[in-house]
């Protein structure tokens, strides 16, 4: 899955390196579930039934822990959040190998604290609406070798480079790994997903225009009602917006507080620091092609 949008400014394009950021491609996906194998039909099935299940688990509202952090007199609602992460997995092209990273920023200084990183190979097939189930367990190694190693770095929320309940039942890979760690998690991507009705129309561009400084959103609202996320401008300097989706353990509004305060450029910078380091591991590894991944 080949990464959508631009670069930040000033950035390198590594062509042989691609990110899976979640932002599954609609076209591409329906393309994909035609051609899904007869073994594919049946994980597709089994996995509809597991992600049903984890669903049942998802919290779209603040959570205790989130709430807490905007305890105390000064009326900042993230006055005691400290550690903040960023995940993202880039892939090698044309190959199943790939870099899972985790990297835990301070907060608000958002300086990196930590990462934790780990070369991977993909043995699940990529089957469209089904992202988390070949990527989650890796993210969730990384956060466990946190929890192992650096106790007091663990992160009190998680921004993830890919969906949350945007998308088609509700359930993407910010939601799934927000259920399986249950740590609040929010879902960052860089395109629109189309569910809904929602789509980049004439309307949508015309919206997104309107969003003249850091901080601006509309909601994505659907044919059903449904609030899907926001689409939100996260620089002054950068007219791309991003879409925010509740992951897991908080509520829209402070996910879109928390993304804001997160960006510098138009990534958030956890997930922007994800992405170069991810894409930097793979070109280090590529550079050994004598040696194998580790």
């Amino acid at each position: 899955m080949a990464r959508s949008g631009p670069p930040d400014e000033g950035e390198p394009v590594l062509e042989d390196i691609v990110g899976a950021d979640g932002d599954e491609d609609e076209v591409e996906g329906e393309s994909r579930a035609l051609s899904l194998t007869p073994e594919e039909r049946a994980k597709q099935e089994q996995w509809r039934r597991e992600q049903h299940d984890l669903k049942l688990q998802l919290v779209e509202e603040d959570s205790e822990e989130v709430q807490s952090w905007g305890r105390g007199q000064s009326g900042d609602p993230f006055a005691d959040l400290h550690h903040i992460a960023g995940v993202d997995i880039s892939f090698e092209k044309g190959t199943n190998r790939a870099c899972a990273m985790l990297v835990i920023l301070d907060f608000p200084e958002l300086k990196v604290k930590l990462v934790s990183k780990a070369s991977v190979e993909m043995v699940e097939p990529y089957i469209p609406g089904f992202l988390a189930f070949r990527e989650v367990g890796f993210l969730l190694q990384r956060l466990e070798d946190v929890r192992q190693h650096h106790p007091h770095l663990m992160p009190q929320a998680i921004l993830v480079d890919g969906n949350g309940v945007l998308h088609p039942r509700g359930f993407g890979l910010a939601s799934h790994l927000g259920v399986l760690s249950g740590i609040p998690c929010v879902g960052v991507g860089k395109k629109l997903f189309h569910t809904d009705g929602l789509e980049r129309s004439p309307e949508h561009r015309e919206k997104i225009q309107s969003l003249l400084k850091k901080g601006d959103h509309f909601p994505l609202k659907g044919h059903s009602g449904r609030v899907w996320g926001v689409t939100l401008r996260t620089s002054d300097g950068a007219p791309n917006p991003v879409y925010v989706s509740v992951g897991h353990k908080i509520s829209l509004e402070t996910a879109t507080q928390l993304v804001t305060a997160c960006s510098v450029k138009r990534v958030p910078e956890p997930i922007r620091q994800a992405d170069i380091l991810s894409r930097e591991h793979l070109r280090i590894e590529k550079q050994k092609p004598s040696e194998k991944m580790h």
